[in-house]
């Protein structure tokens, strides 16, 4: 029995299917809905070539676009087990860097919307394939919880810098040597939020000490210093201009409200990730 090769350009309407020889010639090639009736269709048309060529096994690649390609795979692997041992079939998650290399092996190519299945189902001909792909949903879950959490901390580290050069703006100083250890602490974002440097210049020295140990809890060794060394550079910071200073503040306001909660989600996701790692042990 001969095998039948299937390549699957994965798109967020529909896919274009190119259905190859073991030999190399094309069986069919078609495109359908990225839905369950397309890929009904698609089932409907493998198997009917199939057992129409005499092809036993067959394989399946689609090149791994993540959202795209991941409903249509692992549909595709679930139905198909039904029709075991009549077909083998195997369906393979390609490497879309790799797909593109071995597109560029070829002197001469058609340029149209369909050569991509036809790339792809030549390259299951070809082997040096990954391995196939298992039904781990498990794992799966659990990287698409890891893949928000990069996502969040990407963008709260994007936040983080977009308020820096804001916090330039309002207090210049304070952007360049900042006292405390973390600008981000709990002390220094008071700091940042409910003062500005002249409300800084021209407190008491007591009275900002006061503040300090307070939105401390009283951990600051040497509060007063801090208080000296913020008052130094509030007086020798920029002024911003009235017509400026609430733009900023309100700027510096929402997207340390943006953070805040970005960074309350990265902790639910933590726990998510936590109580799906105990289930692996």
């Amino acid at each position: 029995m001969s095998q039948m090769l299937v390549g699957i350009d994965v798109s967020l309407r529909s896919h274009h299917v190119h259905f190859m020889h073991g030999e190399g010639h094309t069986l069919a090639d078609f495109s359908v809905s990225n839905d369950t009736e397309g890929a009904n269709t698609l089932i409907q048309k493998l198997l009917g070539t199939a057992e129409k060529n005499q092809c036993e096994h067959i394989k399946i690649g689609l090149e791994a676009t993540d959202q795209y390609s991941w409903h249509v795979a692992h549909y595709l692997k679930n139905q198909l087990h039904n029709y075991e041992p009549t077909f083998q079939t195997a369906v393979y998650m390609l490497n879309a860097r790799k797909v593109s290399r071995f597109k560029k092996g070829y002197d001469t190519l058609p340029k149209n919307d369909r050569i991509d299945a036809w790339v792809i189902a030549d390259h299951l001909r070809f082997g040096r394939l990954p391995h196939e792909m298992q039904e781990t949903l498990q794992y799966e879950a659990l990287r698409r919880l890891t893949r928000t959490r990069f996502h969040l901390m990407h963008e709260v580290a994007r936040n983080k810098t977009y308020m820096m050069n804001q916090l330039f703006l309002k207090f210049s100083g304070l952007r360049q040597d900042n006292p405390f250890s973390n600008t981000f602490g709990t002390t220094s974002l008071a700091v940042i939020e409910e003062l500005d440097p002249e409300t800084i210049a021209e407190m008491p020295l007591e009275e900002l000490v006061e503040f300090l140990q307070e939105k401390g809890k009283k951990r600051f060794a040497e509060p007063e210093e801090i208080a000296k060394y913020l008052q130094k550079l509030a007086r020798n910071s920029f002024r911003l201009d009235k017509a400026m200073a609430d733009p900023v503040n309100i700027s510096l306001s929402v997207i340390l409200s943006t953070i805040r909660h970005m960074e309350s989600q990265v902790k639910r996701l933590d726990k998510e990730i936590e109580r799906m790692m105990k289930g692996f042990t």
